[in-house]
């Protein structure tokens, strides 16, 4: 088996079609078709069924899809290691971060740290925080940034922390939130329930929910278009003061609700030269 043959495997199978496969490879269809072959040959098994319906995997077919999976993942590992060995400024930085912090703090940041250290990689995956802290556990990143401290993580470092704020076109007061429109947009459930815990403290009745929408960027844009109100980060509408007001959620006990930003990063990948030096340059990272 050569490399090349694990990603031809997964391919297939996440494009269920030949030609679409051949395609994305940059190979010819003929060429992909007879390098299949040969796989089923050398395992001695038939990994695809071709019909009407397309291209249906068989276990043994399955199977490989779940092993190439973790070949190409454990081949990526080893090239960057020997990446790092040959020089401790040069390999591939596996990151994992929250859709916030890929579009507001990310990109700022790696910008920054290419200008020291040019021949550096980057692999960055965008997921929710509590997913990152699976990824960092698995060893599928090496440092990740997440907007929410799940615990279970002893290498973090608190990169900064900033309000959330009732954001809204016009002039308001807390008091006039139960009447006025909102926008909800999807978020990790330790920072919604924190939200909605303000609420039930502060009002009794529930928002007045005019629309939904699957990100922080888009609920953000819908409120600078005065479409309704919602809770944001301060930072990212910093930008929009001329726009919008706003006011910060303070609880009961007086203590602001805030969005804090973490680096992650496992004890393990700590020891790689690379990572070492991209850790501590975020330490001393002014946002």
């Amino acid at each position: 088996m050569e490399d090349r043959d694990w990603q031809i495997i997964q391919k297939i199978y996440s494009e269920k079609n030949i030609t679409k496969a051949a395609q994305a490879l940059y190979m010819s269809q003929p060429a992909l078709t007879a390098r299949l072959q040969h796989i089923e040959r050398e395992f001695n098994v038939r990994i695809v069924h071709r019909s009407t319906r397309g291209i249906q995997f068989t276990p043994e077919g399955e199977y490989l899809v779940e092993k190439a999976a973790q070949m190409i993942d454990q081949m990526r590992h080893i090239k960057n290691e020997v990446q790092e060995l040959f020089s401790e400024n040069a390999g591939t930085l596996e990151i994992g971060a929250s859709n916030y912090l890929t579009m507001y703090v990310l990109p700022a940041l790696l910008e920054q740290f290419k200008k020291r250290y040019p021949a550096v990689k980057y692999s960055v995956e965008t997921n929710w925080s509590k997913n990152i802290f699976t990824l960092l556990y698995n060893q599928k990143i090496q440092i990740g940034f997440t907007s929410i401290d799940y615990g279970g993580c002893k290498n973090k470092h608190l990169m900064f922390e900033e309000p959330v704020c009732i954001a809204y076109r016009e002039p308001f007061s807390i008091s006039d939130l139960p009447e006025l429109p909102r926008i909800e947009y999807d978020s990790d459930y330790l920072l919604k329930g924190q939200l909605d815990k303000w609420w039930r403290e502060n009002f009794k009745k529930p928002p007045q929910v005019s629309m939904h929408v699957s990100n922080l960027e888009n609920c953000k844009r819908m409120v600078v278009h005065g479409l309704g109100y919602a809770p944001l980060p301060a930072h990212i509408i910093k930008e929009h003061d001329n726009v919008l007001h706003k006011l910060p959620i303070v609880e009961k006990s007086g203590e602001p609700i805030t969005r804090k930003t973490w680096m992650i990063y496992s004890e393990l990948n700590n020891d790689l030269p690379i990572v070492k030096l991209f850790v501590d340059f975020v330490k001393k990272y002014t946002l």
